[in-house]
């Protein structure tokens, strides 16, 4: 199969390498890029729980003043993956699921333990800090990078594409969907994706590029990649 990548090298190249020893093509196409936002400073002894649904979150932090052995929350692999590079030793793991995520945090941390902190991007594909907090947990977001929509693409990669459209696309955020939607009318290749399958991380990412016809949509949630090729 023809599979899509729409994250930033950094962000797929292993699962890339992966699905080319699989014996699929992989075509890569960035549709944002990252850039670190500058945040307050904080005092994080005063966090007894710090969360992360992105593994941005956790590269473009400081973490040096961070204690940890502070409990850490992570919504998969990738993220953990990360955050224990950076030293942290009190993981907790949900397997790529927000909704998950929330339920490991209600299961490891009571209200009394303290204050969370929610390191996140300028966009979130879930209100988790809102539910904590409607939950009677004392939590802080902070943001500390964004997503930049890529305006400018290689044409002999569109041309690739435009020959061989994919039967795969992963799409991973709504930043990211939003982006690779204006790709497509940019290019004019609304038409093109009829025998496509649309995976995509969340709803809100799927409802960006529903006016455009695909096969299927999927949702998945990161690490479950391969496991959707033989759901196909």
């Amino acid at each position: 199969m023809h599979i899509l990548f729409t994250r930033p090298f950094e962000d797929c190249h292993e699962l890339m390498l992966r699905f080319k020893s699989l014996g699929h093509m992989v075509s890569h196409i960035p549709v944002i890029s990252i850039r670190k936002k500058i945040y307050e400073s904080l005092d994080f002894s005063l966090f007894k729980g710090i969360i992360f649904t992105s593994s941005n979150a956790i590269k473009y932090l400081d973490t040096q003043k961070i204690d940890k052995k502070i409990k850490c929350f992570c919504v998969g692999n990738a993220t953990e993956k990360v955050a224990k590079m950076e030293g942290f030793q009190n993981i907790y793991v949900a397997g790529g699921n927000v909704e998950n995520l929330k339920e490991i945090i209600f299961q490891n941390f009571r209200i009394s333990d303290g204050n969370l902190i929610y390191v996140t991007g300028q966009i979130i594909s879930s209100d988790l800090d809102k539910k904590l907090i409607s939950k009677g947990y004392h939590l802080k977001r902070i943001i500390n990078y964004e997503a930049i929509e890529q305006e400018k693409f290689n044409n002999d990669e569109i041309e690739k594409l435009k020959d061989n459209i994919p039967d795969i696309v992963y799409v991973y955020s709504q930043n990211s969907a939003q982006s690779f939607l204006n790709m497509i009318k940019n290019y004019n290749l609304q038409s093109s994706w009829m025998n496509t399958n649309l995976m995509c991380i969340s709803e809100k990412s799927s409802a960006v590029l529903n006016e455009i016809k695909w096969k299927k949509i999927f949702l998945f949630n990161p690490g479950e990649e391969e496991y959707l090729l033989y759901k196909i």
